[in-house]
């Protein structure tokens, strides 16, 4: 019912800023939650922010101030902001929603971009 696809992955240097967008094709209705997850190389899917789509923000403690979630005045896009980007933010970063509400958990979001890769380095 919903096709996720992200973009604006690339290369960038520490320190920098990205901003990756996900395409939704699809109804977001007022109570579905569309969230950022990340995913290092040998390790688990973690949350990154996440939205109700009537407003309320969510982020991982350690990126709040660093990264903001939002979406554009179409709400046919969302995306994820990136500041003073670190190496340990290097990962593959997904686009993800659910109908069912909020949810941190990477099993309760139903719906999956195919991830875009972030690489900090110098």
């Amino acid at each position: 019912q919903l096709e996720l696809a992200e973009s604006g992955g690339e290369l960038v240097e520490p320190g920098k800023s990205l901003t990756l967008s996900c395409t939704i094709n699809g109804r977001m209705y007022s109570s579905s939650f569309l969230a950022w997850f990340r995913q290092a190389l040998s390790e688990e899917r973690k949350f990154v922010a996440g939205m109700r789509w009537n407003g309320n923000k969510y982020y991982e403690d350690s990126l709040k101030g660093r990264f903001t979630i939002f979406k554009d005045g179409a709400q046919n896009t969302a995306h994820l902001q990136m500041n003073n980007l670190q190496i340990e933010d290097t990962a593959v970063y997904y686009c993800a929603a659910s109908r069912k509400g909020y949810s941190r958990t990477s099993r309760d979001l139903e719906y999956w971009g195919q991830g875009t890769q972030v690489t900090v380095s110098l």
